[in-house]
């Protein structure tokens, strides 16, 4: 193998003359700037390989790690290692122009492994993000923390080279104005904090549906990074929170609801308590012959409350639904007597729980209570309307 000094003897042996010198390191530089860019090449012809060799394996993780930005990353790498290796050899370290090479090299390679594990860090919570199991821990924040980490450090490293002090002295420096930094970074640190908890406690994740009150947010995540929570509301509309809010404060996350065994219905409809009182046996009979009470009811005789008829009838209405779910809590109740009448409540579990099937649901139950009370003689309490009021005048 040719050695470096015999390199040199061979170049100083044919180039001679005025300015001999000079175009002796200028040959240098070009041979060494020569073999670093053929490194580069090499080194990419190796990635090609190493793709086409990740791409024929069955597992999916390589793909995600040694991705093209990944090797493409390495070959850049590769000239300045190469510089780095050869320029001692050719130059002594008092030369001006070895020295300030030397220094560029060094700075250059170390934010090119910066650059590297950077990407890393992407594929990884690439990866992540791709594996349902996984996906709940893939909190970008922490992993956005971890380059922020990872380029401080190169900030410091690069310091250090350039002014020729240890990194120790620099971060003792650094130390000395911690309380700075901290007021500085203040929404950084208390968002990796959040998010860590979130993630910890299960709390939030994408795709999640929540409703935040405070922030006016209602609808999906559909990202969760360091420093905010993007909600896309369902008009479409964004609205981004801190994280650290969300952890002090309370919000609502109906991901569980939407992947249960269902979602509840509670509402009321408001009786007239003037038209509720016992059933004639005429009624009974009409009641027993359109399916709503049971014949025996009729037969017995006996006097019934049609609003205890109506509860009985929805309540079996409610567990015969096809789209109610009977294996989870279901009544009808009364509430406290108001101003606009008797409250009945229907409260009840469907088993659709996306937002525009539930609706649907919700509708076509409370459609058929409504079409239903007049049956039994009830009315549903209504505040009279401007135009009832002056109908009065020309009834009378």
């Amino acid at each position: 193998m040719i050695q470096a000094q015999e390199i040199t003897d061979f170049l100083n042996e044919n180039i001679t003359g005025e300015h001999c010198g000079l175009w002796i390191h200028l040959s240098l530089i070009a041979g060494i700037a020569a073999v670093s860019v053929a490194s580069y090449y090499v080194v990419n012809l190796l990635g090609r390989l190493i793709r086409v060799l990740v791409d024929k394996t069955s597992t999916k993780w390589d793909d995600d790690m040694l991705n093209d930005a990944f090797l493409q990353a390495l070959g850049q790498l590769a000239p300045a290692l190469v510089v780095w290796w050869l320029l001692p050899k050719f130059f002594s370290t008092s030369d001006a122009s070895a020295m300030w090479i030397s220094i560029g090299t060094r700075c250059y390679i170390l934010w090119t492994v910066i650059y590297i594990v950077c990407i890393t860090i992407s594929n990884l919570y690439n990866a992540f993000s791709r594996r349902p199991k996984l996906r709940a821990y893939a909190v970008k924040g922490i992993f956005q923390m971890a380059k922020l980490v990872v380029i401080l450090l190169g900030v410091i490293l690069t310091v250090s080279i350039l002014i020729e002090k240890s990194p120790v002295a620099i971060l003792t420096a650094i130390g000395a104005s911690a309380a700075i930094l901290m007021l500085v970074f203040k929404d950084t640190i208390l968002g990796l904090v959040a998010s860590v908890q979130l993630t910890a406690n299960r709390m939030l994740k994408r795709g999640d549906w929540v409703v935040v009150d405070k922030h006016g947010a209602n609808g999906e995540v559909t990202d969760v990074s360091l420093t905010t929570v993007k909600v896309r509301n369902w008009d479409n509309s964004i609205t981004t929170i801190p994280p650290y809010s969300l952890v002090s404060e309370s919000f609502r996350n109906y991901q569980p609801m939407v992947k249960g065994k269902g979602r509840r219905v509670e509402r009321s409809i408001y009786i007239d308590v003037n038209s509720v009182g016992f059933c004639s046996e005429e009624h009974l009979r009409r009641l027993a012959d359109g399916g709503f009470i049971d014949a025996a009811i009729a037969e017995g005789g006996g006097r019934h409350v049609n609003l205890t008829l109506l509860r009985d009838y929805l309540e079996r209405y409610l567990s015969g639904h096809e789209l109610v779910n009977a294996n989870m809590l279901y009544m009808v109740r009364q509430m406290e007597p108001t101003p606009s009448g008797l409250p009945l409540q229907l409260y009840f579990f469907t088993y659709r729980t996306s937002w525009k099937e539930y609706e649907h649901v919700q509708s076509d139950i409370f459609d058929h209570v409504y079409a239903t009370i007049g049956e039994f003689g009830l009315r549903i309490f209504q505040t009279p309307a401007g135009t009832d009021i002056s109908g009065l005048g020309h009834r009378s």
